[in-house]
């Protein structure tokens, strides 16, 4: 039986973006009742609190509860009341000067320059730089149509790779790229996680909808976790009641 459930966010879990609904914070706390539970995605901490931590019942088995803020390289734990950051790996300012560079190159040579834009495009999360093309505040709608086969980004992806040796360029949510060092990526976070939880790896399975090649959750398959994929958030839903059920 798998002791730990791992999950992305964005697209899995909830909307881009957008907080948990009561149904899936239900979910998830029946969930803590009998397994532990992390979430890894791109988002950083404060994104987190918005859309997760702030919807999760009095009830809810907080002890059982891990957060990885971008890809992994951040982790947060429940205790006394509180929730603290157990580690960081953060990007020299250096790094993140080239990343801004590589990125401003990149969208210009694939003609994404002149999209509409809501909200900054470029968000420094320490440990991982986002590219949303749309820009951080794009509604619902537009982010849905705007790269629905991953085509645009997987184009904007392989003018990044050569701009940024030594960088982690994966897909992620709805209109992101998400950029990290190389080498820690989804299957870094994991591994950390298994480090920090003493849960071996082959006793973890992980939910996501990007669990392709080129996508940011498809690290965890190469990896060799047990892996679900996930159409949208519904999906998710029908597993994850069946999963709390049949561990009841």
């Amino acid at each position: 039986m798998k002791r730990l459930a791992a999950f992305d966010l964005d697209g899995t879990l909830a909307l881009n973006k957008q907080p948990l609904d009561d149904e899936m914070a239900d979910l998830l706390t029946r969930l803590l009742d009998v397994t532990m539970v992390a979430i890894i995605s791109g988002g950083d901490w404060p994104q987190f609190e918005k859309q997760v931590v702030s919807r999760m019942p009095a009830r809810a088995r907080l002890d059982n509860f891990i957060i990885q803020p971008t890809t992994g390289t951040k982790l947060y734990r429940h205790a006394d009341g509180q929730w603290t950051r157990i580690y960081a790996d953060l990007f020299t300012g250096d790094e993140s000067q080239r990343i801004r560079e590589a990125l401003t190159k990149a969208v210009e040579q694939a003609g994404y320059a002149n999209e509409n834009i809501w909200g900054e495009q470029i968000e420094d999360r320490g440990s991982q730089i986002t590219f949303s093309a749309l820009g951080q505040q794009a509604p619902l709608e537009a982010k849905d149509t705007w790269d629905p086969d991953h085509a645009k980004r997987k184009k904007l992806q392989a003018l990044l790779q050569p701009l940024l040796p030594g960088f982690a360029i994966n897909i992620g949510g709805a209109t992101s790229i998400d950029i990290t060092r190389e080498g820690i990526d989804k299957a870094y976070g994991l591994k950390r996680l298994s480090e920090q939880t003493g849960v071996a790896l082959d006793e973890m399975i992980f939910f996501g909808d990007a669990i392709f090649p080129g996508g940011n959750d498809y690290p965890a398959k190469h990896l060799g976790l047990d892996t679900v994929r996930v159409r949208d958030v519904a999906e998710t839903k029908s597993v994850v009641g069946a999963i709390a059920a049949w561990l009841v």
